[in-house]
């Protein structure tokens, strides 16, 4: 009898203490519905697309900025705001170029563009990496934009997906067509590189054809020609070794010629 009294006296505790949870949540003032801001602006740029899109915009970035590791008069980034309204606000008139890259400034870190805090310069390159839900766009109305109002002279879209490499340079205020060379690669004026397809990614060439490469690459490639003149220089070694024995043999000394 004794159990089954504190089981009973335990559950009308429970009981109770569930009840004044109840009454103390109804007597509460109801949250306010939060008022988010708007975030489908039409200037507004979706973020990258895929894991191929984000790897080629780093590999991008990175060849230009070792290429140039020596220059502090450019400014190379990616998937950034660009702020471009006459009225100096940035609640309206912004795009998100996947890459672009602005000549005659200062390499420094930036948190966006704003045309006007950086002397009215807009992009000298742009590049767009195209996708299912932005190719429409990338070919039409941005194209359109650059051309009109950012006066970007090379304009690039490149697909990650069908390798598809396209540009334009801008002559008297319209885009013109690139033509590739013989090797399918489109010459960039601002940059003074070329463009072009190498294992199924974007890459920077030299005027030479010479590839651009990542640091990664930049240093096997230093290892391996270190390794290439200490080979080199052990069979010198080993030859002139040989031709003082010869000369040896011959009752000549080496060392006093």
């Amino acid at each position: 009898m004794l159990t089954s009294y504190t089981t009973f006296t335990a559950l009308e505790d429970t009981m109770a203490i569930a009840q004044d949870v109840l009454e103390t949540l109804k007597s509460e003032p109801e949250l306010e519905e939060i008022q988010w801001p708007p975030g489908d602006l039409e200037s507004q740029e979706p973020p990258l697309e895929s894991y191929l899109h984000l790897q080629q915009l780093i590999l991008l970035l990175n060849c230009l900025d070792w290429l140039w590791q020596d220059r502090n008069d450019y400014f190379a980034t990616g998937n950034l705001s660009i702020y471009y309204s006459p009225e100096q606000k940035k609640s309206q008139d912004v795009r998100g170029p996947d890459f672009f890259v602005v000549l005659g400034t200062e390499r420094k870190p930036r948190k966006s563009w704003a045309v006007w805090e950086e002397g009215g310069k807009y992009p000298n390159l742009i590049i767009e990496l195209l996708s299912d839900s932005t190719q429409k766009v990338d070919r039409t109305q941005k194209k359109q934009i650059y051309q009109d109002i950012f006066r970007t002279p090379d304009y690039f879209w490149f697909s990650p997906d069908t390798l598809e490499l396209k540009g334009f340079h801008l002559v008297d205020g319209e885009y013109e067509d690139l033509q590739p060379n013989e090797k399918g690669q489109l010459w960039s004026k601002q940059l003074e590189l070329f463009l072009g397809v190498y294992e199924g990614k974007l890459r920077f060439l030299t005027s030479e054809g010479e590839l651009v490469p990542t640091p990664q690459e930049a240093a096997q490639l230093a290892e391996q020609k270190a390794q290439v003149a200490e080979q080199q220089l052990e069979t010198s070694e080993q030859q002139n070794e040989r031709l003082k024995a010869k000369l040896r043999e011959l009752n000549i000394d080496p060392d006093t010629l």
